[in-house]
């Protein structure tokens, strides 16, 4: 690791407090590191929010699951179909922020391995490409996380630039495209399981709901 770089990486760690750097995460002056710091924590409360929302969609759809039963055991199925096409959408939506929580928790995990050089593109690259992804996901059931999710990825850009103009580094968007995919395709995997491991299955009769993690078009 180069002198300048080292002092680029870890110089003013702690002589800003947290609410300021929060302030400037947009485009944030300043050593790497503690920007890097910012990323991480602005993610992790993301994770957080996510696993709240998923508590709340959990109940709705015990809930109508509940229903669902109620009024398959007294034979009215027009009333059980109404329930199931809802809770078919509230799945599908369960899929979408587990998958996005899944993917953020990797990107997390990622980042706060970062400590040498050669790590930030080749880590920082991909992860902007899968908070990109996830953020469109999130537009039409979250709109405050789309836009926090998009100030993150601006923040990792600056990095990523501030970085390549110290030491003349250059991104492999073939790699990390590819990188970001593998995230986001093992997210999907993980999520589609646990979903189906956590929600019970309908009634025999009852239309099968559609358990595959979607994602939304970048």
């Amino acid at each position: 690791m180069s002198e300048k770089f080292a002092k680029r990486w870890e110089d003013g760690s702690n002589k800003q407090p947290f609410t300021t750097r929060v302030k400037e995460s947009v485009r944030p002056p300043g050593p790497l590191k503690p920007r890097l710091d910012v990323a991480v924590r602005r993610i992790e409360l993301q994770v957080q929010r996510l696993d709240q929302a998923t508590d709340r969609f959990a109940d709705r759809d015990k809930k109508i699951f509940a229903k669902i039963v109620e009024a398959y055991t007294k034979h009215d199925m027009a009333r059980a179909n109404v329930f199931a096409n809802e809770l078919s959408e509230i799945r599908k939506m369960e899929s979408m922020i587990m998958h996005a929580r899944l993917a953020l928790e990797q990107i997390s995990l990622r980042l706060r391995t970062v400590s040498e050089l050669g790590d930030i593109v080749t880590t920082l690259a991909p992860a902007v490409g899968v908070l990109r992804t996830v953020k469109s996901g999130m537009s039409a059931i979250f709109p405050e996380a789309e836009k926090e999710l998009g100030q993150i990825g601006t923040l990792l850009n600056g990095i990523i630039i501030d970085a390549g103009q110290s030491n003349g580094l250059s991104i492999n968007f073939d790699t990390a495209n590819e990188d970001a995919q593998k995230i986001l395709a093992e997210a999907s995997t993980v999520a589609e399981q646990k979903i189906k491991e956590r929600f019970p299955d309908l009634p025999a009769g009852i239309p099968e709901i559609s358990e595959k993690t979607t994602t939304a078009p970048t």
